[in-house]
């Protein structure tokens, strides 16, 4: 998508970031994508072998290239995880892969990063709680699935209750927003959940899903979120962080307004509260 390159120029160009605080990832070590990802589903995805229904699901045509992208970003999220460690916030351009399940794909994720960071972080012992904001309009079915049965890690979705997916998973705890939510019911929501959430949880590191589609000119979202009231969604969410002295890995999502300029901007927020509030 186009965003992936407009956005490092827009942020470098009005002065929000330079080169330096751009580092390209590179492939993701395959033990972490086997924490997991099942190994019958990941070998067939290397040998093509995705076929019917489940290649239907992933709404790409299956190719080399395809599955390379997907190790990139989750080694981008892996990475990133580490530079939060360290300095209390990173971000992913891409990301937000969160519709790939343990054993399938699906919606054009093929490897859940935030899953596959979050599993890094637990077996290396640098996270021992982990609390996942997904703000996508759209479920993270697939994160939920994945950590379903694993209680070091909470999975909280606020999304459009008529979006993708149709059927959905089980969250942690889910919050699915009727059409045509607005700021001020988006926003007091968000607000009266997230307090409680991490005072309750106590979560030594957060992975946040910024995803951009609760604004209401995208073209796949069914809410009617202002792009300032997006702005105060990250505001909210990183100023907590900060308050917590907790790190926090932000995957950028979704995105799908007509106007790619109103992506791309809604995305550069991001990193210019993320700029504010850290330094």
């Amino acid at each position: 998508m186009a965003k992936y390159e407009l956005l490092p120029r827009k942020l470098i160009d009005e002065g929000t970031c330079n080169r330096a605080n751009f580092f390209e990832p590179g492939v993701v070590a395959e033990k972490h994508i086997l924490a997991v990802h099942d190994k019958k589903y990941y070998e067939d995805l290397l040998a093509m072998r995705i076929e019917g229904i489940a290649a239907r699901r992933i709404g790409f045509p299956l190719s080399d290239e395809l599955i390379l992208r997907e190790k990139i970003i989750a080694d981008g999220t892996v990475k990133a995880c580490e530079f939060a460690l360290r300095h209390g916030v990173a971000m992913n351009i891409a990301g937000g892969t969160h519709h790939a399940y343990s054993n399938r794909a699906e919606a054009f994720c093929l490897l859940n990063d935030q899953a596959i960071a979050a599993r890094y972080l637990l077996k290396k012992g640098k996270a021992k709680q982990i609390l996942i904001i997904d703000l996508d309009v759209h479920q993270g079915n697939g994160t939920a699935e994945i950590f379903s049965d694993d209680s070091r890690v909470f999975t909280f979705s606020m999304h459009g209750a008529g979006n993708y997916p149709f059927q959905k998973e089980k969250s942690d705890l889910d919050i699915a927003l009727k059409k045509g939510t607005s700021d001020h019911e988006y926003l007091s929501l968000l607000e009266e959940q997230l307090e409680v959430l991490i005072n309750g949880l106590e979560p030594d590191f957060i992975f946040y899903l910024c995803g951009v589609d609760i604004i209401e000119t995208d073209k796949l979202g069914t809410l009617a979120v202002s792009k300032e009231g997006c702005r105060l969604r990250d505001e909210m969410v990183l100023t907590s962080c900060h308050r917590h002295e907790i790190p926090v890995q932000c995957s950028m999502g979704g995105g799908y307004s007509k106007d790619i300029e109103i992506i791309v901007d809604a995305h550069a927020n991001t990193f210019r509260l993320a700029k504010q509030i850290w330094c």
